[in-house]
């Protein structure tokens, strides 16, 4: 029970939350919560399932870990899974995202685990994005045509790397190659590393074994900053066909290959 009081208050602190504020948002009353925090009493099981939908962690997470010696206070490693704390909010208590700006991109690797770094970031809301903790990555280059260099893509924060999925597109922070937008295979049960494939073929695929990623995260949606010229149409278009072409003359190849 111990472990509940102190993690119930140090969630409470993370999201900067009064008792009042968070009593309102469980419905239930302040002198409750404030037995929770002072380890009088435990909170039944319906209040812990408030609490874990609430501050977005799983139940087991609460009940057998204690957050308060995390090394890190903006995320939890539990085997596989790093759970991230949605922390920042507005005055409505609605997650906010925040934007890693083209500029410090390249600082994101040394400050994506460190809580001041992410504090300063500037922050937007987009209410019609789904579940989960989101953020607003720059795409540099053209390896991922049609996406526009000085794009934005919004990505969901992805806890358990088996989640991963062949052939969708993701943000990685990678521990040698930096922060890397590409679509993906997951050969994690295969040799425990992902292939990183562009979809402008003009660039090779290359693996990155799994250890080496810091951070996943999945595309939601992309923001484009710039208007796309007649030109540019014209060629994503062209470039897409024949991407198309070469895939079924691979598959022409192999069939032919079988043939006696």
């Amino acid at each position: 029970m111990k472990i509940i009081a102190k993690n119930i208050k140090h969630l409470r602190t993370l999201k900067k939350l009064s008792q009042e504020a968070l009593a309102e948002e469980l419905n239930i009353t302040r002198s409750r919560i404030g037995s929770y925090e002072e380890n009088r009493s435990a909170p039944t099981i319906e209040v812990l399932i408030m609490l874990s939908d609430y501050f977005k962690i799983p139940i087991d997470i609460l009940l057998r870990n204690d957050l308060t010696k995390s090394k890190d206070s903006s995320f939890i490693e539990i085997g596989n899974q790093r759970v991230l704390f949605p922390i920042v909010v507005d005055s409505e208590n609605e997650n906010l995202i925040e934007v890693v700006p083209i500029k410090a991109s390249a600082g994101y690797l040394s400050g994506y685990d460190d809580p001041e770094y992410i504090e300063q970031l500037q922050k937007i809301k987009l209410p019609f994005l789904p579940t989960g903790k989101h953020r607003a990555f720059p795409i540099k280059g053209d390896s991922m045509l049609p996406m526009k260099d000085g794009s934005f893509v919004i990505a969901r924060f992805i806890e358990d790397r088996s989640e991963i999925k062949t052939g969708r597109t993701y943000i990685l922070v990678t521990l040698n190659d930096g922060m890397v937008y590409k679509r993906i295979m997951n050969n994690i049960d295969f040799n425990n590393s992902l292939l990183l494939m562009s979809d402008n073929k003009k660039y090779n695929d290359y693996s990155v074994p799994i250890n080496e990623v810091l951070e996943i995260w999945e595309f939601t949606c992309s923001i484009n900053t710039q208007e796309y010229s007649e030109e540019e149409l014209k060629l994503s278009s062209i470039i897409s066909m024949f991407n198309d072409l070469g895939v079924e003359l691979k598959a022409l190849e192999k069939l032919s290959e079988h043939q006696p």
